[in-house]
């Protein structure tokens, strides 16, 4: 079974958008055979970041490929909200973003200990509850 990689938007982001300086890499990961999960919020930063940086078809890519079964798209419950909030409480001098809080709530949901992000200032400071601390990728 392909193991599971919960990931953030920028990766996400880059992945999709030929022209990002870290396209490469970041479709390089998604293309190996791992599930990529996504949490539901990462879903509509990244909407409004290829829309602001005039690029709605990273967003239709984004939708399709969680039409085409590619992206599994992870919902937040009642207890991943709760977690995020306390992570943003927690690390509000960083400051961490409920977005940025998602991403770690689903990876602790899912047991994951990697997470796809190009975002190494704050996943790198955040203290998972399962585990003693994230591996970020790529």
């Amino acid at each position: 079974m392909p193991s599971t990689l919960v990931t953030d938007t920028g990766v996400m982001y880059a992945a999709l958008e030929p022209e990002d300086g870290a396209h490469t890499a970041c479709f390089s990961l998604f293309a190996s055979g791992v599930v990529v999960a996504v949490p539901a919020p990462v879903m509509f930063e990244v909407d409004w970041l290829s829309r602001t940086r005039g690029r709605p078809r990273a967003s239709e890519l984004l939708v399709e490929s969680v039409l085409d079964g590619s992206l599994l798209v992870v919902d937040m419950d009642a207890a991943d909200y709760g977690r995020a909030l306390a992570l943003v409480r927690e690390y509000s001098d960083l400051p961490l973003d409920l977005v940025d809080a998602s991403v770690v709530a689903i990876a602790e949901r899912l047991e994951q200990t990697t997470i796809a992000t190009l975002d190494h200032r704050h996943f790198s400071v955040v203290k998972p509850a399962h585990c003693e601390a994230f591996t970020l990728v790529p």
